[in-house]
Order: structure tokens, then C-alpha cells, then sequence
């Protein structure tokens, strides 16, 4: 169901909320540019019949023009409009609608956050500047070698595509070299968003076994 939530500076979005009341833990789950749209709240409803709790923000709710709750396709007007609106919002930001979603996660005793390109890049800022959680997975970031010195103040875990035009392997080696000690999967035969299934990206095996290490690293933290 969709709910309203308001953030620390006051902003009221939009989110996606799913899975059991009384699940021990949460997960946020972070889009990529389009939006809180089916793809998402796929992902969230897959989580949540792992009997997770699952909250889906609506980031864009934050840019002018963002509207309330967007869901963009996956067609060239969709990319240039996510891509418009992304522009408009700091990370910063994001973070506080992030820090939200956490809270109204309070009902489960640990929070676990993941995303997807855009999402996947706001995991890992999370991961360095945020509290809130027990561990993130991050999916096909694009951003992250940008921020890859910081220091992650929990596990984190990232899975890339050897195939991604926008993530070329030099930053994803640039990544591994900045955090050795952190689990950096990569899937030779994958591009970017190989986990977006119904798309000419999905990559079925290597987005089944990306799936395989996100479930099997959050039960490692979630005990």
C-alpha cells in the first residue's frame, strides 16, 4: 500500500510499504530513476514474501516537477525525465527521506537497506553516513567510485555487471582497491540493471544469483 511519511526537515513523500507487521526485520529499498514503479515494488514485494518488511521512498517527491509517487517507464522520455529530476536532488536530502523510511520501520528490531543503479548509489551513501541500519546491498551503483574512500559504518555488500557501459570496470576495480575487505560481486555476463526483469537488460542468472548473496548476506546481519 501506498503511505505518506514525512522526513526531519519536514518534507511529506510518498512510499510503498509491503510485507508483515510483525517481521524482526526491515528493508528500505531504493530506486533507480524511474521512480517507485512496478520494477521496485516488484523487488519489495519479493522481500516481503521473505518475510521481510519492506518501504519503497518516493524520492522524487522532492524535485520540482517530481509530482507525488512518479513512476516513469523504462523509454528514452522516461530515462531523460529521471535523469531531469535526479539532478535536482542532493544526496543529503535523499538521506533524510531514507531516514524516514527507517523510522517508520520501527516496528522490527533491525533495518537492512538496498537499491538499484541510483538506489544501489544511495545504499552505499547510507552505508557511510547513516546509523540507522544493520548492512546494505547495492546494485549496479553508478556514482559510488566517487565516494568510494568513505568509510562504511556497517557490511556492505555490491554486485556490478562486467558488461555495464555506465559503470566501466576501471571504477568497479578503483572500488575493490579502496574497500578490500568488502564483498564486491561481479557478473562477467551482465550489464547494467540485470536484475530489472520483463527488460532487454535482466540477466536471469546472474540477477538469480545477486538475489542468492542479498538474501543470504541480510540473514547474516538480521539475526
Amino acid at each position: 500500500m501506498d503511505i505518506t511519511l514525512t522526513a526531519g526537515d519536514g518534507h511529506a513523500f510518498t512510499a510503498y510499504l509491503c510485507g508483515p507487521e510483525d517481521a524482526r526485520a526491515g528493508i528500505v529499498v531504493l530506486p533507480e530513476i524511474f521512480g517507485i514503479n512496478a520494477h521496485i515494488r516488484q523487488m519489495a514485494d519479493r522481500f516481503a514474501a521473505q518475510g521481510y518488511r519492506a518501504i519503497c521512498p518516493s524520492l522524487f517527491d522532492r524535485a520540482p516537477g517530481g509530482g507525488t509517487g512518479l513512476q516513469l517507464d523504462y523509454d528514452p522520455a522516461g530515462r531523460d525525465h529521471g535523469l531531469a529530476l535526479r539532478k535536482g536532488i542532493r544526496d543529503e536530502e535523499a538521506l533524510l527521506d531514507i531516514e524516514a523510511c527507517a523510522a517508520a520501520l520501527r516496528g522490527q528490531a533491525v533495518r537492512l537497506v538496498t537499491g538499484y543503479c541510483w538506489g544501489g548509489y544511495l545504499s552505499w551513501r547510507t552505508a557511510c553516513l547513516s546509523g540507522s541500519f544493520a548492512a546494505a546491498s547495492c546494485w549496479y551503483g553508478g556514482g559510488i567510485v566517487r565516494h568510494c574512500h568513505d568509510t562504511p559504518r556497517m557490511p556492505v555488500q555490491m554486485h556490478f555487471g562486467g558488461k555495464d557501459p555506465s559503470i566501466p570496470m576501471a571504477d568497479v576495480e578503483a572500488i575493490q582497491a579502496a574497500q578490500p575487505d568488502l564483498p564486491v560481486h561481479v557478473y562477467p555476463e551482465a550489464g547494467h540493471a540485470f536484475g530489472r526483469e520483463g527488460t532487454a537488460a535482466h540477466h536471469p542468472a546472474s540477477a538469480a544469483l545477486a538475489w542468492e548473496r542479498t538474501l543470504a548476506f541480510f540473514a547474516g546481519h538480521a539475526a
